[in-house]
């Protein structure tokens, strides 16, 4: 390839690249601002714990095999935004989890900004009341409450 055109392709990729990575904001992870988690009824989340969810019945022993079939009853009960000491801004939500076999749950979730896989998107752990087998979240879900 002769240097003109070299010059030509090296001036498409960093034209691409310029116009990539000034982007104010992917479609698929708005946020409410910078450092700011989203909120506790936003759907991303709420489809996030529903699907994590399904996935938690089919591969922990000894689950009952039931879906969410809505939240409700959503609140805020702390908030932490970022700060210079802790740049990550924490959300922590509580709601009313209504499950496929007619019985509702508590539920309690988090969300941390910008902490998604590889730092894309937000983070969401929850947990169910009943449903954490392993106790990942202690006793009765405390570690979220």
């Amino acid at each position: 390839m002769p240097v003109r055109g070299q010059n030509l392709l090296l001036a498409a990729v960093v034209t691409s690249l310029a116009s990539i990575f000034s982007a104010p904001a992917l479609a698929w992870d708005l946020r409410l601002s910078d450092n700011e988690a989203r909120l506790c009824d936003d759907d991303v989340v709420l489809r996030k714990i529903e699907k994590r969810f399904r996935h938690q019945i089919k591969h922990v022993p000894e689950l009952p095999e039931v879906e969410i079939g809505e939240i409700s009853r959503i609140h805020q009960h702390r908030y932490y935004p970022a700060s210079e000491s802790s740049p990550i801004a924490r959300r922590y939500c509580h709601g009313t989890a209504r499950l496929s076999d007619g019985r509702s749950r508590k539920i309690w979730y988090l969300i941390e900004d910008g902490q998604g896989f590889a730092g894309v998107g937000d983070n969401v752990e929850f947990c169910v009341s009943g449903f954490d087998r392993w106790n990942v979240y202690n006793s009765y879900c405390r570690i979220l409450r």
